[in-house]
């Protein structure tokens, strides 16, 4: 048993040694905390899941220990030199999250949450580990609890808006809704027997629009309701209970 120790305590000793150990460490943070935010994104259908924000936050890591690993062969002082460029070369995987439907943006938050893991990872790849701990606790509640705080405050409505041309006021419906303070999801185009439940119908109708919007209160769907009526084509206006 006392050889042992003293093996460990001599292989510790050794600098290469404690060098791996302490980066096997690192990187096995690195990753756990980066699968934290990839599993919430993943739960939430996001484009990157778990596997992109561990390959993220172990990236951002390894860069790290080699950052101090450079250092400590070579000699210097500019630890961050690498890290740097993480951080902004990040935007352009975040880039690829960013979609845009319709008249929607989708990707933005797992957009920051990738550069956000990127951050963590450097955390960890550096020895911060308190830092990279607290930063993912930070992210994991933003992403989870803030959002259903903001959602609670509103409900997401579907209406049905009975237009002659639908190319004609398709902006300006969009407009509309972001200008009363709602929270457009989607705006798609039906055909008029796809939703003839919800409209009268009138005769110049030859397309429906669909929208699913969070609209927090009545006073906004009031108003929304308003200003597409007033839209020069808009016929029909009819919100799915």
């Amino acid at each position: 048993m006392e050889a042992l120790k003293q093996f460990l305590l001599t292989c510790w000793a050794d600098e290469q040694v404690h060098l791996a150990v302490l980066t096997l460490g690192r990187m096995c943070l690195a990753a756990v905390l980066g699968g934290v935010i990839g599993y919430e994104r993943q739960h939430s259908h996001r484009a990157a899941g778990l596997r992109t924000h561990v390959l993220v936050a172990v990236g951002a890591a390894l860069v790290m220990c080699m950052s101090e690993y450079a250092v400590m062969r070579y000699g210097g002082s500019d630890v961050m030199r690498m890290g740097a460029q993480v951080i902004s070369g990040i935007g352009f995987l975040g880039a690829g999250t960013i979609l845009r439907e319709g008249f929607t943006v989708k990707g933005l938050t797992t957009a920051a949450s990738l550069w956000a893991v990127s951050c963590v990872g450097l955390a960890a790849g550096i020895g911060f580990w308190s830092g990279a701990l607290i930063a993912t606790a930070v992210i994991y509640i933003t992403l989870n609890y803030l959002k259903k705080v903001s959602r609670r405050r509103s409900s997401i409505r579907t209406i049905y808006i009975g237009v002659s041309n639908a190319y004609h006021v398709s902006e300006r419906v969009a407009e509309i809704f972001y200008a009363c303070g709602a929270d457009l999801r989607s705006l798609e185009i039906l055909f008029p027997d796809d939703s003839a439940p919800f409209l009268t119908m009138s005769k110049e109708v030859n397309k429906v629009f669909k929208a699913r919007a969070y609209i927090q209160n009545d006073t906004d769907l009031a108003l929304i309701k308003e200003g597409v009526l007033g839209l020069e084509g808009v016929f029909d206006f009819r919100v799915d209970a």
